[in-house]
């Protein structure tokens, strides 16, 4: 995967990195750096703070988590005190800083950590010093940040992806961050925290906000245009209109799957149907 800085736009800057195919954006002003979203753990997270030291030298004063999961959060530590003086402030949607991936204690997250040591032994290491850091800047449906010169505005338009789902926007260079609402390397991806009945709406929100300029950076992969994200949209509603017609007609969940007609692949939809079945109950 190519690591190599991008610019999407005037000053802001994308790059995806491995594992995971993460896209990590950087919105810099006169007044310093923001990171949005910081990768899947502290070694990656060095990784990335020494990628930026080849794009810019300016202060880093503030980093973006774009919803909670583990493959955009975990670098956090890497950002404050004391292995980042002055620290960055961390900004994320109010629901992140009581999601099980911020507390490694939990049963969940230990889980999560020993499925991925178990997918990638070679790489299990970097799960050995894991430290999670949640934002403390917290947007519930709209913040904004002062780079000095620009803007970065932050906007929670709904659930979709997760329930804390942010969209960042750059309104002086037409740019909208978009996280994992949208991806481009890969189907949607519907998770176990997922709402697959509203994410179709979410979508049609942040539509009002782009034009036929418009940048749209994902969460993994490469920069599309609003023409991507409406073809996306009308993949999801498919998914959701199927959801709700397979129940309404009396089909078990645990048939839901091979009897749909679906418009996304098969394979990416078991979380799909059985959150958007419990939705319905």
């Amino acid at each position: 995967m190519d690591s190599t800085w991008h610019e999407a736009a005037d000053r802001v800057f994308r790059a995806r990195f491995e594992p995971f195919d993460v896209t990590v954006t950087v919105v810099v002003g006169a007044a310093g750096v923001a990171v949005v979203d910081t990768r899947g753990s502290l070694a990656e997270g060095r990784e990335l703070k020494e990628a930026l030291r080849t794009l810019t030298a300016a202060p880093i004063r503030w980093v973006v988590n774009t919803h909670a999961h583990f493959d955009h959060v975990w670098g956090n530590a890497e950002f404050v005190a004391p292995r980042l003086v002055p620290p960055a402030s961390i900004w994320g949607h109010v629901s992140l800083p009581g999601n099980y991936e911020f507390d490694l204690g939990a049963p969940e997250a230990r889980g999560m950590i020993e499925s991925l040591r178990a997918e990638d032994p070679s790489s299990a290491a970097r799960f050995d010093d894991l430290e999670a850091v949640p934002p403390t800047e917290l947007v519930d449906k709209h913040a904004v940040i002062d780079l000095g010169d620009r803007e970065l505005e932050m906007l929670h338009l709904g659930r979709g992806h997760t329930d804390g789902d942010l969209w960042l926007r750059v309104s002086d260079a037409d740019v909208l961050l978009a996280g994992d609402l949208v991806e481009e390397s890969g189907p949607p991806a519907y998770g176990p925290d997922s709402f697959p009945l509203e994410w179709a709406a979410t979508l049609g929100s942040a539509l009002e906000l782009m034009g036929p300029e418009t940048v749209v950076v994902p969460g993994h992969g490469d920069a599309v245009d609003a023409d991507f994200v409406r073809q996306q949209r009308a993949e999801i509603d498919g998914v959701a209109r199927e959801i709700a017609r397979l129940h309404a007609a009396g089909v078990a969940v645990g048939d839901a799957l091979e009897e749909g007609a679906w418009s996304l692949p098969r394979e990416v939809l078991a979380h799909a149907v059985r959150r958007g079945y419990s939705a319905l109950a």
